[in-house]
């Protein structure tokens, strides 16, 4: 249940990012296949299925994982680094807008809510927890994206150059910053599901 759930955010939030770049100019998530709500064209075989269904086997507070980036093209992008930085904030934000979404759901159909109680509650946890992890200014993630938008050229290629290490960027997060992080994170995220939810 939570890795089907974690799947349809990740393709929610890659679809996102293509769409995005695409409204801003830029064809090449689309030329590329990933405009598309398929999952099947968002994932990667560890980052995506191997790395969560280990940290859920070992019953970790917060899902860790990534999907295939999106490729897009920062000069074809309006705007320049403020475009490159909306079509980084626009994954991030799909998933904090499905959260509100389950969350009036739970609060109107109380019902449903009980019926489908722990799904409900796992859609909004998840999709906190991948927005506010991934808006960490962690190359990377997508906050870091957006960061480059606000600081000098020199250091935004300072993070390029650690972002293109690939796995090892992702590595370093896993094993040096997440158990730093990831309690925290957690805690935050517990606190904003229960308030949109409603609950004290």
């Amino acid at each position: 249940r939570l890795l089907f759930i974690y799947a349809v955010s990740i393709t929610v939030h890659e679809f996102s990012h293509a769409w995005m770049a695409h409204r801003l100019g830029d064809p090449t998530a689309q030329r590329s296949g990933r405009l598309t709500l398929n999952p099947l064209a968002h994932i990667d075989p560890f980052t995506t299925l191997a790395l969560p269904f280990f940290l859920i086997l070992v019953g970790s507070p917060i899902i860790f994982g990534a999907a295939r980036p999106v490729p897009f093209a920062p000069h074809l992008v309006r705007g320049g680094k403020r475009g490159a930085a909306l079509v980084a904030l626009a994954g991030p934000v799909s998933n904090i807008l499905m959260a509100i979404f389950v969350s009036i759901v739970i609060r109107l159909s109380p019902g449903l809510a009980l019926l489908g109680n722990k799904l409900l509650l796992s859609f909004v946890f998840i999709n906190l927890a991948l927005a506010l992890f991934n808006l960490l200014p962690i190359p990377p993630l997508d906050g870091s994206r957006i960061l480059y938008a606000f600081v000098p050229d020199e250091f935004g290629d300072l993070m390029d150059k650690f972002e293109q290490t690939g796995p090892l960027a992702l590595l370093v997060i896993f094993l040096v910053l997440f158990p730093v992080i990831g309690p925290l994170l957690s805690t935050v995220v517990s606190a904003l599901a229960s308030w949109l939810i409603g609950n004290p």
